[in-house]
């Protein structure tokens, strides 16, 4: 996938709202190696490098052109590193992830590695979008399905209502349990963003949900494509303005320092 900063960035105060929030659950520690999943453009890892300066804090994400815009002036105990959640090495006292882990398959199986990299004593925070089953991407679903042969039969959730991998914060906190984690919070909220219609709905899943879709087709075709989705969502959501109540589960763990007997 090719990823456009300049598009992700043009809803940044909405898309960040989230972050500072998973940010204040994370409790004040003295935490030694911290690892941002998933970090785009740094900003939050800017921000954990900040909060925590005894930190060695590090930026990982797959993405070189998200990379290259990463903060240029950064604290002495920062860096970025180009690379995949699904290989991570190392061990961490804390694994902070904003709105990354969406694009992984298999939650629990996630979780449980992930776990694997965290010191005992550490803390895991998560922040993923919960917004599968809203008509943005729905009927995205149902445009892919309409490109399947330029596509190659690629669709992001397949084809039943459900696929996401994303789980409810009941699952994400029962997972955690099982891992023997401690002191869990799991919460879903709404972030609301009032936007200009469909053509607003797809200037921002452009930054998001579009993009493995359009990165598979040639600019003709994306332009198609992109005709007969907002065809789709104008039917929907007629009207010039449409408030779109975006989802996003928020959880937060600490893995202890002895496994329960």
């Amino acid at each position: 996938m090719t990823w456009n900063p300049e598009q992700y960035h043009r809803f940044q105060a909405a898309r960040s709202a989230p972050a500072h929030d998973l940010q204040a659950m994370i409790p004040d520690r003295a935490y030694r190696r911290v690892i941002d999943l998933g970090c785009g453009t740094g900003e939050q890892t800017l921000d954990l490098a900040r909060r925590f300066p005894d930190a060695r804090v590090t930026g990982l994400d797959s993405s070189a052109e998200m990379l290259a815009r990463a903060p240029t002036e950064q604290p002495t105990n920062l860096d970025f590193k180009h690379g995949d959640i699904a290989a991570l090495d190392g061990t961490y006292d804390l694994m902070y992830s904003n709105a990354a882990l969406q694009w992984l398959p298999d939650h629990p199986g996630l979780l449980a590695r992930l776990w694997t990299h965290l010191e005992p004593g550490g803390v895991l925070a998560v922040q993923v979008p919960a917004n599968h089953d809203h008509a943005t991407h729905r009927l995205l679903t149902d445009t892919a399905q309409d490109f399947a042969a330029d596509l190659g039969g690629f669709t992001r959730f397949g084809t039943a209502q459900g696929a996401s991998p994303v789980l409810t914060p009941a699952a994400y906190a029962e997972t955690l349990d099982a891992l023997g984690a401690e002191d869990i919070t799991a919460i879903s909220k709404v972030y609301p963003v009032v936007l200009p219609g469909a053509d607003g709905l797809i200037e921002w899943t452009r930054g998001t949900a579009l993009v493995p879709y359009l990165s598979r087709l040639d600019d003709a075709t994306a332009a198609r494509f992109l005709d007969a989705y907002r065809a789709r969502l104008s039917a929907v959501f007629p009207g010039e303005r449409v408030y779109y109540a975006f989802t996003r589960v928020l959880f937060v763990a600490r893995r202890p320092h002895s496994s329960r007997v």
